[in-house]
């Protein structure tokens, strides 16, 4: 994989800073020694002709290298893992995809759905009518989570890119105090971002943010 771009919004609200999906692929590119160039689009411009040749629902992340053009944060990453040993271990490479799956498909709807009722529609009476119901729906996963983890640093024992998915998954809450409240899962949040290529993912993209809004200013 060689002379590769990510695509990633030009700018976004605070709120969502740190938060878009173009942070996982960055950081699995940091922990598998690939690098990379950034590439923006407008929200206003995504449902373009242009943009919706590389990602037909107008959304971010798109990777483009030279093994093509690649769309959704999951899938990225593990094309990315496939280059990385350490990302995806040969004999725990069925595991690490059940957990990457897991992330995505099992703990990842009902936390974004909370952190978009939060963040996005809290002055709204319905959402303030849901959120209980939607507590209890992520309080269950994070629970199980937290017993999975139980005398484990990671997932699988070591670091993998399952993860990476996980561990940006759980920050779509950390407006919350939810996570804080299991603190073997809060511990292992923090060790993840505590790795040196997620440090330099998360500057990297807020660096982009920054310089990008002083230019349009």
């Amino acid at each position: 994989m060689e002379n590769i771009a990510v695509w990633g919004f030009r700018s976004v609200p605070p709120f969502a800073q740190g938060l878009v999906r173009d942070l996982r692929v960055r950081w699995a590119l940091g922990e598998a020694g690939l690098a990379y160039e950034s590439r923006f689009i407008d929200v206003e411009e995504r449902h373009s002709d242009a943009y919706r040749r590389k990602h037909p629902f107008g959304l971010v992340p798109v990777l483009e290298s030279s093994d093509g053009t690649l769309i959704e944060s999951g899938a990225i990453v593990h094309a990315i893992a496939e280059h990385c040993e350490a990302l995806m271990p040969a004999d725990r490479r069925a595991e690490t995809l059940a957990w990457m799956f897991a992330a995505l498909d099992t703990v990842e709807p009902p936390v974004w759905t909370l952190s978009v009722m939060d963040l996005q529609h809290h002055d709204e009476e319905w959402a303030r009518l849901r959120r209980p119901g939607a507590v209890s729906e992520v309080m269950a996963r994070l629970a199980a989570l937290s017993e999975w983890l139980d005398g484990c640093e990671y997932l699988l024992g070591r670091f993998t890119a399952a993860d990476i998915l996980m561990t940006t998954t759980l920050r779509f809450i950390r407006h919350t105090d939810l996570v804080a409240g299991f603190p073997r899962l809060d511990a292992y949040v923090k060790r993840c971002e505590a790795r040196p290529a997620f440090q330099a993912a998360l500057h990297d993209q807020l660096a982009d943010y920054a310089r990008n809004e002083s230019v349009a200013a």
